[in-house]
């Protein structure tokens, strides 16, 4: 009981003398993204969409995870680009 009193307190402390998280997400937006992650953004979204329509209509292979679909994925985005 005493512990928990303790890590309360602590931890009210704590979140008062960090910065909330839209101070973290505002400084994020403000970098800009080089061409290359740009475009490795835009293919991980497509995947994305594709990964979820295909799930959803029971088109994925046995065993396909996100990670093994994604490396396929990117590889052929990258070769139709080239």
């Amino acid at each position: 009981m005493l512990r928990t009193a303790i890590a309360l307190i602590l931890a009210g402390g704590l979140s008062v003398a960090l910065p909330s998280a839209p101070t973290f997400a505002a400084a994020k937006k403000e970098t800009t993204d080089s061409p290359g992650r740009a475009a490795a953004v835009e293919r991980q979204r497509k995947c994305g969409a594709e990964w979820k329509e295909a799930k959803a209509a029971g088109k994925i292979e046995k065993g396909m995870t996100w990670p093994k679909y994604w490396s396929a994925c990117n590889k052929r985005l990258k070769a139709e680009k080239a």
